[in-house]
């Protein structure tokens, strides 16, 4: 008769696979340690990996969502800029028409006039990084302004055929079911400004005018001029105006912005926490591991080593 170990061969097996598992653990712990992540795969974390998952999508539609926004941001604090230029030249219009009428000597006015002129239309047919045509509605390929001097606006039947551009407006996703629109054409921003410069022209060409030999003003060019006044500034109020629309929206994109910084910081530090290896627990786990491991194979080798023999009464 022969003497059996006291392990069986299930028993062995058993054992066998809990060294290999407390191996697997261990091995896993010390990556986790070496990378500083607690898995490379959806699968390491589990549970917790759909919920990682919604969080990663969330986090790269938000940064989408900044990067869009911020070029969206820079092209209306752009307009913002050309918005408070063009009303700088409706200041200057009118006080060059105010000073005419107060020195009553027209001579220096049409060379002002032509000046403003040739700036503005440097405004409204200026292009962004791109290339494209910033006043343009949608028609980013043509010059929103399709007159390049005040005699092809002068001949013109009326202002509006000084202008090109198309209606439709810019529009930014901000956030998930949320979008900013923005973005100006150049008749809704200069039209009043277009029109007051139009007028000007077309009265010095016309029998009553010739300002530029005008010492002294004539009682119609005196009455003209002093009515320009109040068109140009009723053209200055409409571009006050559409510069206060064109802030609300600077702000609603500044806001956007805001929001979004601050999700950006909510959803990386979820991340970081659910990705992240915490060093002070991994280390504790780590000794476990090794403890547990160690057990295992010394269990399984003293078992192996046990036979009958061992409990047989010694005579």
């Amino acid at each position: 008769m022969s003497i059996d170990r006291v392990a069986t061969s299930q028993q062995s097996a058993y054992f066998l696979s809990q060294i290999q598992n407390a191996g697997a653990r261990l091995d896993q712990t010390n990556r986790q340690i070496a990378s500083g992540v607690l898995a490379e795969t959806y699968a390491g974390f589990g549970d917790k990996a759909q919920v990682l998952q919604a969080t990663l999508s969330a986090d790269a539609r938000n940064a989408n969502y900044s990067t869009a926004t911020t070029l969206a941001a820079t092209q209306v604090d752009l307009q913002n800029t050309q918005l408070t230029a063009l009303s700088d030249l409706a200041a200057k219009l009118k006080k060059a028409v105010s000073d005419t009428v107060a020195n009553n000597d027209a001579r220096s006015l049409m060379p002002q006039v032509e000046s403003i002129f040739s700036q503005a239309l440097a405004i409204l047919n200026g292009k962004d990084a791109n290339g494209d045509y910033i006043y343009a509605g949608g028609r980013t390929d043509t010059a929103p302004v399709s007159v390049a001097s005040l005699a092809e606006l002068v001949a013109l039947p009326g202002v509006a055929g000084a202008f090109a551009n198309g209606d439709a407006r810019k529009a930014v996703q901000v956030a998930d079911g949320q979008t900013v629109t923005f973005g100006l054409t150049a008749s809704e921003v200069a039209t009043g400004l277009m029109q007051q410069l139009k007028d000007i022209a077309a009265f010095d060409v016309g029998p009553n005018g010739d300002f530029d030999n005008s010492a002294a003003l004539s009682g119609a060019q005196n009455s003209f001029l002093t009515a320009r006044i109040a068109g140009v500034d009723t053209a200055a109020q409409g571009l006050t105006a559409v510069t206060a629309r064109n802030g609300g929206v600077y702000n609603q994109l500044e806001n956007a912005l805001g929001q979004q910084d601050a999700m950006k910081v909510l959803y990386g530090g979820f991340i970081e926490k659910m990705q992240t290896t915490n060093l002070a627990e991994a280390a504790t786990q780590l000794s476990l591991n090794q403890t547990a491991l160690q057990a295992a194979l010394q269990v399984t080798a003293t078992l192996n080593q046990l036979s009958l023999l061992n409990y047989l009464p010694v005579r």
